[in-house]
């Protein structure tokens, strides 16, 4: 069985025995590097992350782009299908990063783990921290709007400067990848920043053995604030930016530069 003390070695939001510090991302990576085999244990839980970030991306995309309207209504209803449908992926690899590979009971694989986790705790065991997953939603939402908002901004501004250089007011210069780049990256940082509280609460309530430690999300809020404080909430925070950052980049320049590319393609046909 693997003890929490093991699980808190390797993933920061779920640390409940030490507090908030600078430095402590660094004393993990010099823990994983000595004790669980060098580079190949930063790549633990990989399959299970590609998959729920493809499965997020592709149905939140498939809904962007050509419902971008009717989503400012609805996106919460679609937001928590997606937090739905991939609960189970969000399970299994908050418990592979949560304890070491050669850890007593830890997950050898993504499959191992569907195994495991089905014959031990059956179908509910894949929708622990559901709760705090659908308060998630509202990462999408604030994600976008910031996203769609910087676009505006950094278009007028570009259309200003176009308008100062040029006597013809008309003259217009589309955003580029670096604009795509930056604002990406801002809108992720903002939305992360905001919401990174419930990554925390549902981390702490799908590793291994929570449902001992937590009765429920208002119990975990209420242990994370007693022991912790509101630096609890933020735990892993940075590691969590620089890790999503890259994605992100690369996402949106391919939903861009796509977005802009189809229509010459179309007309070519």
């Amino acid at each position: 069985m693997v003890q929490f003390s093991e699980e808190t070695k390797f993933d920061p939001s779920v640390d409940r025995s030490s507090p908030s510090r600078l430095g402590s991302s660094l004393r993990i990576i010099r823990e994983i590097s000595t004790h669980e085999g060098g580079l190949r244990a930063f790549y633990r839980g990989l399959a299970p992350n590609l998959i729920g970030n493809s499965t997020s991306w592709a149905l939140y995309f498939l809904c962007y782009g050509s419902l971008k309207d009717a989503i400012r209504i609805y996106r919460g209803h679609e937001g928590a299908f997606t937090s739905i449908l991939t609960n189970p992926i969000w399970v299994i690899k908050t418990r592979m990063l949560a304890s070491g590979a050669q850890s007593p009971g830890a997950y050898p694989s993504f499959m191992s783990g569907v195994r495991q986790i089905y014959h031990t705790e059956g179908m509910r065991g894949f929708y622990r921290g559901l709760v705090p997953s659908l308060f998630g939603v509202s990462h999408g939402a604030f994600q976008f709007m910031a996203y769609e908002r910087l676009k505006i901004f950094r278009s007028r501004e570009i259309r200003d400067e176009s308008s100062m250089r040029n006597s013809d007011a008309t003259v217009t210069k589309k955003l580029g990848n670096v604009d795509f780049l930056v604002i990406s990256g801002l809108s992720k940082v903002f939305a992360g920043c905001v919401t990174y509280p419930y990554q925390v609460i549902r981390s702490r309530l799908q590793t291994y053995k929570a449902h001992i430690v937590y009765r429920g999300a208002m119990d975990a809020i209420s242990q994370i604030w007693a022991q912790e404080g509101i630096a609890g909430f933020y735990k892993g925070l940075g590691p969590n930016l620089l890790r999503v950052l890259p994605s992100t980049w690369v996402t949106f320049l391919v939903y861009e530069n796509t977005k802009l590319f189809m229509p010459k393609l179309a007309e070519g046909v």
